[in-house]
């Protein structure tokens, strides 16, 4: 299995995704926001179609679709937005008939700091307990770039500018509130209801009309258009055991 996210997200989750075996192979490349969605999604995929592995690989989108297109040997990618797939169709890299959105992300600010107040975002980041406010890269991470929407629309991005830290990605964002290396952060979801951190802190769900949809899309890479296993995959993501998963995370149905 090859598995690439934060370190210390890594260690909260331990353990082996895959069920290995020799009727095939799928290589997924999939968002950050799913590290924790991903076990209980790749077992259920496995349940089905005995004796293929599948193997995952955790980024940010924009860094992934850069693997990609640099020929990295992933079969599907899993994306936080429509935009990057649409991208790599773009560049000739992916198959545009297998373009489906499979989940509708959702925001939230988290903290594991004792006594800051998160009842409003604007509370948040008016208090003085609140130092570092960690959010994923914009440029790569579309969780990101939804922070800075928020921020935005609330008219206080000039205010907390100077204070803002920087993740990777969005679980490494979600390292940084966990250590204390940030005091509160935007962040998936998805990671605060997995089993792993849903009693470490404290969120608030950001109000969905602060930002965009996060129409989170999946596609077929030019490799795995040719691996029916992969093509099975995708299908996979609609079917009524993967969409039970993506509820249990928070998200929403496309």
């Amino acid at each position: 299995m090859r598995v690439r996210f934060s370190a210390v997200l890594a260690l909260l989750l331990g353990g082996s995704r895959i069920c290995a075996g020799a009727a095939g192979h799928v290589s997924i490349a999939a968002a950050a926001n799913l590290v924790f969605v991903l076990e209980p999604l790749d077992a259920g995929f496995t349940r089905a179609n005995p004796g293929v592995a599948v193997t995952d690989t955790i980024g940010a989108s924009g860094s992934l679709v850069s693997q990609i297109e640099n020929g990295a040997p992933y079969d599907v990618f899993l994306s936080a937005d429509l935009q990057y797939p649409k991208k790599l169709i773009g560049a000739g890299g992916a198959k545009a008939s297998s373009l489906v959105v499979f989940a509708m992300g959702r925001l939230v600010l988290w903290t594991a700091r004792p006594g800051l107040d998160i009842s409003t975002v604007v509370t948040a980041v008016h208090s003085p307990l609140l130092k570092r406010l960690a959010i994923a890269n914009p440029a790569t991470a579309p969780y990101g770039r939804a922070a800075e929407e928020v921020l935005a629309r609330l008219g206080i991005a000039g205010e907390v500018r100077t204070r803002l830290v920087f993740g990777e990605n969005i679980s490494q964002t979600a390292e940084f509130v966990m250590s204390g290396n940030a005091d509160a952060g935007f962040v998936a979801l998805s990671l605060v209801l997995s089993p792993k951190l849903r009693d470490k802190g404290r969120w608030l769900e950001v109000p969905p009309e602060l930002y965009a949809p996060i129409a989170q899309g999946a596609v077929l890479t030019l490799q795995g258009a040719g691996n029916p296993a992969a093509r099975r995959y995708l299908a996979y993501l609609a079917s009524p055991p993967a969409r039970a998963v993506f509820v249990r995370f928070g998200y929403g149905s496309p």
